[in-house]
């Protein structure tokens, strides 16, 4: 059994499952290295300050990071998965990053590793997204340091893909036309549990080397699933129309439209739904008894954390948050291709501090404080393209971190009272990044800067970016004026257009 001060390893800190887990370990007195591709993203983190708690930075594909980051180590979690971010290969990510990951720590002498896949008979009808899992934990395991596989089906909980994807269908349409799966069974299990049987592990030397199913102590179709929370959300009765012609690929393509998961995340997910996902193997329940929690006390106490807004981690926290060289120090303002600009300034009749609420707390149900119907608007041609819209929202309505999900934006940085950076996330012929300013002035004033800024991808990206010119010179005054209205304070100058910044400095600090 491991020593509690014995470091423990956690791959995909930031994301869903390995954002939570994380804090558990610490308060099971454990010494936790969470490991993430962003040291930025990982000190955002309420737990990062934990005096028992190492984060590291690691990348799967990086066979230095990942020596550096299992140093000491005798046990590491791998929470790690491609989908969502590396389009129709992710199957092929997930196998190097696997590989290199075993490897890893068999150099490291790592003792177990305990891995988080899913569940499904392996047979030719199994699902690209599964196979991929299974493949995985093969992977993982072929160095030679012994694998604990936990296979789970669909985890619930506030922020899940498969809960968010769930509570979408079922609270925006009150009549659904379905493939077939929605007959298929499945055994879901709430991340509450998940959490459980991962800490778990740890305790039992005796589950190195093996492989568990687990799962919740309900059995149900997705029907079932969709009426039960319909009733826990005291909605009627759900009509559900299965069309037998309705594929769960061509699904994929419309959920997109109705729920925040984008089709990157949500058609693997879906097309995982036609095989049936019920444990075979309930061995996990003798040598980790755990007081299962049904789909019904899930969905419950996921609607609580989603109204007292305590939702620790979602599935949009996974990803790095990269930030375009151009953007970065380092290289001349002419290096990589031309660099469109735009920003505006205003002066306000308060300081920093009392204007930097306003900023924080932009996007979301707040809104945009100017014009929302343009920004709904963008946010739908973005869902028509395939991206993410403005479903995401934000998930704290006061503060933000790094990596955290703005809308149509990732946060790249925010310090406060004097700047936020977001990179555009949405679908686009170039890449853009927003700045956002506060300057302390005399008497007691503020100099708010707002900066816009596009590297077009070839004749399409300027086209974009000339024809919206007009729009956004409106739009982004406007913005100003709100951001200075919500914040009560009165605009002594401005909005007016300010010279551009390129050769004068970097938005983005390395």
């Amino acid at each position: 059994m491991l020593h509690p001060d014995d470091p423990v390893l956690v791959t995909g800190a930031t994301g869903y499952v390995g954002g939570r887990l994380v804090p558990l370990l610490l308060v099971r007195g454990r010494r936790v290295r969470p490991a993430a591709r962003s040291l930025d993203k990982l000190a955002c983190r309420p737990w990062a300050a934990h005096p028992r708690c190492e984060p590291v930075q690691a990348d799967m594909l990086d066979a230095a990071s990942l020596d550096k980051a299992l140093l000491g180590c005798r046990a590491a979690y791998y929470l790690v998965h491609s989908m969502g971010s590396a389009g129709r290969d992710f199957a092929q990510a997930d196998e190097r990053s696997a590989l290199n990951f075993g490897e890893a720590c068999a150099r490291a002498g790592v003792e177990r590793i305990v891995y988080l896949g899913g569940l499904g008979d392996d047979n030719a009808e199994l699902s690209h997204h599964l196979r991929s899992r299974h493949r995985t934990a093969h992977n993982l395991a072929r160095a030679g340091v012994p694998v604990t596989h936990l296979r789970a089906a669909a985890i619930l909980g506030a922020g899940s893909a498969s809960y968010e994807i769930l509570r979408s269908l079922v609270e925006r349409l009150p009549v659904m036309i379905t493939p077939r799966w929605v007959h298929t069974r499945c055994q879901p299990i709430s991340v509450r549990d998940v959490l459980d049987y991962l800490a778990a592990c740890l305790e039992h030397p005796e589950t190195a080397g093996q492989t568990y199913d687990i799962g919740g102590p309900d059995v149900l179709t997705y029907e079932d699933l969709f009426q039960l929370y319909a009733q826990v959300a005291g909605l009627p009765r759900r009509i559900i129309v299965p069309v037998p012609l309705l594929t769960p690929r061509l699904s994929a393509h419309w959920v997109r439209f109705v729920t925040p998961v984008p089709a990157s995340v949500a058609r693997p997910l879906i097309e995982g739904l036609r095989n049936e996902v019920v444990c075979r193997d309930d061995r996990i329940r003798r040598i980790i008894p755990l007081d299962l929690q049904g789909c019904r006390e899930t969905f419950q106490a996921a609607r609580r954390e989603l109204k007292d807004r305590l939702v620790p981690t979602c599935w949009s926290d996974a990803g790095q948050v990269r930030a375009p060289e151009w953007l970065v120090c380092g290289d001349a303002p002419y290096a990589g291709g031309e660099v469109l600009e735009m920003a505006f300034r205003a002066l306000l009749d308060a300081p920093p501090e009392r204007v930097w609420p306003a900023v924080e707390s932009i996007g979301g149900e707040r809104g945009w404080y100017f014009a929302d119907v343009l920004w709904k608007l963008r946010g739908l041609v973005d869902r028509l393209m395939g991206g993410v819209g403005l479903a995401p929202g934000r998930r704290d309505p006061e503060r933000l971190f790094a990596g955290d999900c703005l809308d149509c934006w990732r946060v790249h940085a925010c310090e406060p009272p004097a700047r936020l950076v977001l990179l555009a996330a949405m679908k686009s012929p170039g890449e853009a990044a927003l700045e956002i300013t506060l300057a302390p002035r005399a008497q007691g004033r503020a100099e708010l800067l707002l900066r816009a800024r596009f590297q077009p991808r070839g004749l399409a990206g300027q086209i974009y970016w000339w024809a919206l010119w007009l729009p956004h010179l409106a739009l982004f005054r406007g913005l100003l004026r709100g951001l200075a209205r919500a914040a009560g304070a009165r605009v002594l100058e401005g909005p007016s257009l300010a010279p551009p910044a390129n050769g004068q400095g970097c938005a983005v600090r390395r």
